[in-house]
């Protein structure tokens, strides 16, 4: 059995996808529905059963799954860089995943799990090295916490430890977030309901709307999961990212010219969308001075030369190309 935690969310819910697609249905969901739309991102998915994450750890502590369980990936996790709790934030997602750490490692089971490019900070390095760590909130310190807990505890693992260092991911299934949702899912929504897409002012030397992120397609960060569920030898923390950085600017005139491109128009340079009012910048919010990563770009060479994944990663505009179109089609048949 593979349990997915966060199996109802964005990046699992993609993921028990694509295990189905792969013929594999003994998947346990682990996940909290308190937000209760969030059922719709399982409901096209075959699954053997559902477990609320309080639940599923008490029966981890009671033994419940000894000896049943081939994986755990973990992506259950509160993903609000904003939550100001830091009580709840670490027992959510320190604490919570110390347990089921331990225990995959009790049996022997693979454990993959997903941190983040936040722990890097204001950083302009983006290694999977301790020194570049600067986390900026308490979300980003609850997961370089982890990752530090893994490093020390479980280096000379025999089991499969994987730390998903996820940069900025996009892409279906993710209507829940609500305004943790990806800004192509936002900028999408914008367009089509008042034909304009808002973006931020410049800020840390950077021009209206060109700080830029390593944006990445939910459907490349999947394949990345799948690749260590495939090969279980293979342990370590990793940035899972394009490689390439790209200004937010990007992700705008990428969902607008593929909109155009479906009401039949022609596509606009950045310029023109500016001119035309398309594109608009609003100023730069006060409680995000000082906790905001202008720039992210992922060295992704662990990734390629000791993982071995060789897969290529979409760039900006074919997978929010990409994107868009489903967004479209999903609309028009609701």
């Amino acid at each position: 059995m593979i349990v997915v935690t966060g199996g109802a969310g964005f990046i699992g819910s993609n993921l028990v996808k694509a295990l189905n697609q792969r013929g594999e249905k003994d998947i346990l969901v682990v996940d909290n529905l308190a937000r209760a739309d969030k059922f719709r991102n399982i409901a096209d998915c075959d699954i053997s059963d559902y477990l609320d994450r309080h639940d599923f750890i008490e029966g981890v502590r009671l033994g419940d799954y000894d000896g049943r369980i081939s994986a755990i990936v973990h992506e259950g996790a509160c993903s609000d860089t904003m939550e100001s709790d830091g009580i709840y934030m670490m027992n959510n997602n320190y604490e919570y995943s110390k347990t089921l750490l331990e225990y995959c490692v009790s049996q022997n089971a693979q454990f993959i799990y997903a941190s983040s490019a936040s722990v890097y900070g204001a950083g302009k390095v983006f290694v999977e090295n301790p020194e570049y760590e600067d986390p900026l909130n308490i979300y980003a310190y609850s997961k370089t916490l982890f990752d530090r807990y893994v490093r020390r505890h479980y280096a000379d693992a025999q089991s499969q430890i994987v730390g998903l260092r996820y940069f900025n991911v996009y892409g279906d299934r993710e209507q829940h977030k609500g305004r943790m949702a990806s800004v192509a899912f936002h900028f999408f929504h914008q367009y089509r309901d008042t034909g304009k897409v808002r973006l931020f002012e410049g800020s840390d030397g950077y021009a209206n709307g060109d700080q830029r992120r390593d944006f990445v397609s939910v459907e490349d960060v999947t394949r990345v999961n799948l690749h260590f569920l495939d090969h279980p030898g293979r342990s370590g923390i990793f940035n899972v990212g394009t490689g390439r950085s790209q200004p937010f600017n990007d992700m705008a005139t990428a969902t607008v010219n593929t909109l155009r491109e479906l009401d039949g128009e022609p596509a606009l340079e950045l310029q023109e969308m500016v001119a035309k009012g398309i594109i608009e910048y609003i100023p730069f919010p006060d409680k995000l001075k000082g906790k905001y990563q202008s720039f992210t770009q992922a060295d992704i060479r662990l990734l390629r030369e000791k993982a071995g994944y060789t897969e290529r990663f979409y760039t900006v505009e074919e997978g929010v190309g990409r994107y868009v179109r489903r967004l479209a089609e999903k609309t028009t048949q609701e």
